[in-house]
């Protein structure tokens, strides 16, 4: 995934001051453009008992993850929330976003900045370019500070070359990228779930994340602007990996959107994630990250539907707003919505406001 150059200013370097303001104008655009959003409110859920608690490493909780390339001269004011305060998640990229010739500058910085994280909401996850990266990564102090690590092309063919150099003892998670020729292969994909349980990684794993950019160059494919992932090939890979994964017990994420320029199309494809069974998003530029999000609160009547299926009084069929609800097959469903709700807040209908 080569797009991390979007943080730069034309012809200039690579701050983050223009990013900045990209971030606060992106608010405006997700109002702007998500119609449903523009003229309601976003309810507070403190103190509603009714909301399902959500781990602090819940796939959820991620919202839409920033990578960074871990070369940049400003990692530790990121990394501390000093800017973009309201990042919920950051993956400090030593991969595809840094070039060969930089890879111990970019493990230099990372030396540098571990020692400093500072505690805070924000979680932090490093991408190693490969097992010896990983290696190289858990012998650096101060790295208990991150929450653990996203690991790049992986499959069956490349868990044993991670589990080698895999150090389980300071309690770090795990984002798996599917990225590989393998994700086409719905055996495949069959063979590493079970592995992934053999091995005892289950419980590790935050979400499997779906790095849509690889599996489409391995297609030879670049998707056009207006068209969202799903109007690609991959939308039958990304329903296959969920009727893998999701029965398992494993949340996936989404992958990422590669125009700045199109936030309306980019709402369609979240709602497309969403309705998938997705849950988070690659962000590529700080500017997309409250438009994804905003897509992530949940519209009122979702959300009345879901406190009414999981009440412990529910029928065991009922009938709410001319739809069928029945607990047993929508459980699920209905504390996924909960869950969001709690980390992403409740968009109030217009009776709300009165």
């Amino acid at each position: 995934m080569r797009t991390f150059n979007l943080f730069r200013k034309e012809g200039d370097g690579s701050h983050l001051d223009d990013s900045e303001r990209s971030w606060h104008r992106s608010r405006m655009i997700a109002l702007c453009v998500n119609r449903r959003v523009a003229p309601q409110r976003v309810l507070q859920h403190g103190g509603d008992e009714s909301y399902v608690s959500a781990s602090p490493l819940s796939a959820v909780a991620l919202g839409a993850s920033l990578y960074l390339p871990a070369t940049r001269p400003d990692l530790m004011m990121i990394a501390n929330s000093q800017k973009l305060p309201g990042l919920r998640s950051v993956i400090f990229c030593t991969e595809d976003a840094v070039s060969g010739r930089d890879l111990e500058r970019a493990l230099d910085n990372l030396a540098a900045l571990l020692p400093k994280l500072e505690t805070g909401p924000l979680l932090r996850f490093i991408r190693p370019r490969n097992p010896t990266v990983l290696w190289r990564l858990l012998q650096l102090d101060g790295i208990e500070r991150v929450q653990g690590f996203a690991l790049p092309k992986f499959g069956p063919h490349t868990l044993g070359d991670w589990l080698r150099v895999w150090d389980d003892s300071k309690g770090h998670r795990l984002l798996p990228i599917l990225e590989t020729a393998e994700v086409f292969d719905h055996r495949k994909m069959e063979i590493m779930r079970d592995r992934l349980e053999d091995y005892g990684l289950k419980a590790r794993i935050v979400c499997l994340r779906i790095g849509g950019n690889d599996l489409l160059n391995l297609l030879g494919i670049r998707r056009r602007r207006g068209a969202t992932i799903y109007d690609t090939p991959l939308r039958g890979a990304i329903a296959d990996l969920v009727r893998v994964f999701n029965p398992a017990g494993y949340r996936l994420s989404a992958p990422v959107f590669d125009y700045l320029d199109t936030p309306e199309v980019l709402i369609r494809e979240v709602e497309a994630d969403l309705q998938h069974g997705l849950v988070g998003k690659t962000a590529i530029h700080p500017a997309q990250i409250p438009v994804i999000e905003s897509c992530y609160r949940v519209p009122r009547e979702d959300y009345e539907t879901a406190a009414a299926i999981l009440a412990p009084d529910a029928a065991a069929v009922f009938r709410l707003r001319d739809s069928f609800c029945e607990p047993a097959t929508h459980r699920r469903w209905a504390e996924g919505v909960l869950e969001r709700a709690q980390v992403f807040g409740v968009v109030a209908g217009p009776s709300d406001d009165h």
